[in-house]
């Protein structure tokens, strides 16, 4: 190698291409949405209570009627849709349940129907078809003897924001067959204990909604009570997220600038090189004593030099 010296080399370092740094604030936003998921989950989980269906919303799509929904108790509602002919089916979760239905609201127009199967199909005569004759206090409460239950809903192009109806769907279980969860206290049918305390009777008694004994913290408002508890617990468990994803995005700040210094050292430190042959803004890398390696090892100045 001709014009090298022996105690140095050229050696020209190149910049990598430097790549697309991920922005701080992705991670962060993915951690907060992450434990917000988390907590609406374990929200929900905990406490599965009712589920709230809307007949205009099922009834949008085919394959949305044709699923079966289980459920543990659920609130189906309808207001004033019009050109329908839905049907909408229940199971519940164990073969040993079946299902109690009773109306908060009944007010339906004389020419739409709501008819009551107690099965998985609309087929057999109905249990019930219920029309403007019929009101939530003379129905009362429908017990099906299988755990299904399919409601078929046909309305007309007419009629007036006061037609429709809320339906309280619950899973209940005769006591013979074991009660672990909760006892309805005039029809002592057992209910998921999960229903209780919801803002929503599902007993038909008002038992699992008892504020004098069961929940007096709630002052028949559990539901909004659980929703006030479970956003509180939201707002903290994000509030703590944001502080994470704040106190990362400053070591990782940190740990940059430490890298930029050391760089900056290491360059100061090592200069350019000093050799005649050596190309203008060439570096000598520390750290490394011997010359570039040849077919027989690292290849020492002398013998460079003689082969110069």
């Amino acid at each position: 190698m001709r014009g090298a010296h022996a105690g140095s080399i050229g050696v020209r370092v190149q910049s990598a291409p430097r790549r697309a740094t991920k922005s701080p604030r992705r991670p962060a936003m993915r951690a907060r949405a992450l434990l917000f998921l988390l907590v609406v989950y374990a929200t929900y989980s905990h406490a599965e209570k009712s589920k709230f269906y809307y007949m205009e919303s099922i009834c949008k799509d085919h394959f949305l009627q044709r699923q079966y929904r289980k459920v543990d108790g659920g609130v189906l509602w309808s207001r004033n849709e019009r050109n329908l002919d839905c049907t909408v089916t229940f199971q519940t979760h164990s073969i040993l349940q079946r299902f109690m239905l009773h109306f908060d609201l009944l007010q339906l127009d004389c020419n739409d129907h709501l008819y009551v199967y107690d099965g998985a199909h609309a087929t057999a005569p109905p249990k019930a078809d219920l029309s403007c004759r019929n009101t939530k206090q003379q129905v009362g409460a429908l017990f099906t003897r299988s755990n299904f239950v399919t409601l078929k809903y046909v309305t007309d192009n007419w009629g007036t924001d006061a037609n429709g109806f809320r339906l309280v769907i619950t899973a209940v279980k005769d006591p013979k067959h074991g009660c672990k969860e909760f006892r309805c206290k005039q029809r002592e049918f057992c209910v998921s204990a999960d229903l209780t305390c919801d803002g929503v009777d599902h007993c038909a008694d008002g038992s699992d909604e008892d504020t004098a004994t069961l929940c007096p913290e709630s002052g028949g408002t559990g539901a909004g009570s659980a929703w006030v508890a479970g956003c509180a617990g939201a707002a903290a468990l994000v509030a703590g997220a944001a502080a994470t994803a704040a106190c990362c995005a400053c070591r990782r700040r940190a740990a940059t600038q430490r890298t930029r210094l050391h760089l900056q050292e290491l360059a100061s430190s090592n200069g350019g090189g000093s050799g005649a042959g050596a190309e203008a803004g060439a570096t000598r890398l520390p750290g490394n004593p011997e010359l570039p390696a040849g077919p027989c090892g690292a290849a020492r100045a002398g013998r460079l030099r003689r082969a110069a």
